[in-house]
């Protein structure tokens, strides 16, 4: 991997290249944009630069060399000096062994895998670097934890704070961190990317529209698809339902969904070894929401406009069935109930109740606007 194999983020890379052409990099990053689109990557190419022995620079852009003994351990997963934190490591701190998954980035986790280690000089390097991922499931107390280190941090140590929503992050956590903006990926390098995994043309230009700029939450789902998920099935039996249901359907289809969810999350499962259960359970949940709403999505920009390319291109009838039944405040009202579930499925509210709360809301009757 490369500076240059990361796509579509030329600005935030074009800050990392001035800082470190400067020796003027800051020691705390937030590094802040949607899910997929190469916040991680970049963080890692930024760590391996930084770690490097030998730096190459090219017309005036660097990067890691790839053969000294800092790039080949970072190639392998064991350089000493870079430290990758995440809420699953709850599991290995001292008082966290056998507890469930945490929703939140927990505080313990804070203090035993950054702060303990962020006095300890470099082993190998001349630097250290910390990646935190998900940084907006830092609570108030673990952001607090982290105000010193972030305030003085030692000379050899870079945080970068990955993060989703900016607004979940504290005034303080901000004000100490410089904050890089990350982009949507553009639909076609998307669409090509994911005909290159192997998706068929409708396939892949369905999931690229889903995923909204996310290249890695794109190709995350082909893998899925590949593997025998049959996501695009499901989400074309899901988007035909919801165009003709009534509400006596609901709680059927509310069981259908749970089914589906499962079904996911076990393919989901063996493929990703390092996210706990719980998580990746609630992830299958979540996609699932993110395409009823774009069904709702697509009829509500269908009542505003008939030029808008639809996310549900392959299923016009089924979408203008739900253009019929929705006007476009309607069609806001039911995408705003949607949003309201994914808070609850982060909040590890029963999956079942979730979805037949959801359906029975999106169901043709004003008596079942159960949040009215």
């Amino acid at each position: 991997m490369s500076f240059k194999e990361i796509f579509c983020q030329d600005k935030a890379i074009d800050i990392l290249q001035r800082a470190f052409a400067s020796s003027r990099w800051a020691h705390a990053y937030i590094f802040a944009g949607p899910e997929g689109v190469g916040k991680f990557k970049t963080a890692c190419e930024w760590a391996r630069l930084l770690l490097c022995e030998k730096p190459i620079t090219e017309n005036d852009f660097a990067d890691s060399c790839g053969s000294c003994q800092s790039c080949r351990l970072f190639e392998t997963g064991s350089n000493p000096d870079f430290n990758h934190i995440y809420k699953e490591l709850r599991e290995f701190t001292e008082n966290g062994k056998g507890k469930p998954p945490p929703v939140d980035l927990p505080i313990d986790v804070i203090r035993e895998f950054l702060i303990a280690k962020v006095s300890r000089k470099p082993t190998l390097s001349q630097r250290k670097v910390f990646v935190v991922s998900e940084a907006e499931k830092l609570n108030a107390a673990s952001q607090n934890c982290l105000l010193k280190v972030l305030e003085e941090p030692p000379d050899y140590c870079c945080i970068v704070l990955l993060c989703t929503r900016l607004e979940k992050l504290l005034p303080t956590t901000k004000s100490r961190s410089q904050i890089i903006r990350f982009g949507p990926i553009n639909e076609d390098i998307i669409i090509a990317k994911l005909k290159e995994m192997g998706l068929a043309d409708n396939q892949a230009q369905y999931f690229a529209r889903l995923a909204q700029g996310g290249l890695g939450t794109a190709c995350l789902w082909a893998e899925l698809e590949l593997a025998g998920a049959n996501l695009y099935e499901a989400k074309k039996e899901l988007v035909s339902s919801l165009a003709g249901y009534e509400l006596a359907d609901a709680l059927n289809l509310a069981q259908e969904l749970l089914d589906k969810s499962k079904k996911i999350a076990a393919v989901w499962t063996n493929l990703d070894k390092t996210t706990s259960g719980t998580d990746i359970n609630r992830r299958a949940s979540k996609t699932l929401v993110r395409i009823i709403i774009s069904a709702l999505h697509d009829a509500m920009q269908l009542n505003i406009t008939h030029t808008k390319e639809a996310v549900n291109f392959d299923q016009r009838q089924q979408v203008e069935k739900l253009a019929a039944r929705f006007d476009a405040e309607q069609a806001a009202e039911k995408i705003s109930d949607c949003y309201r579930m994914l808070r609850w499925i982060e909040s590890s509210v029963n999956e079942r109740l979730i979805f037949e709360q959801l359906l029975l809301s999106l169901a043709d009757s004003d008596t079942m606007r159960i949040w009215r």
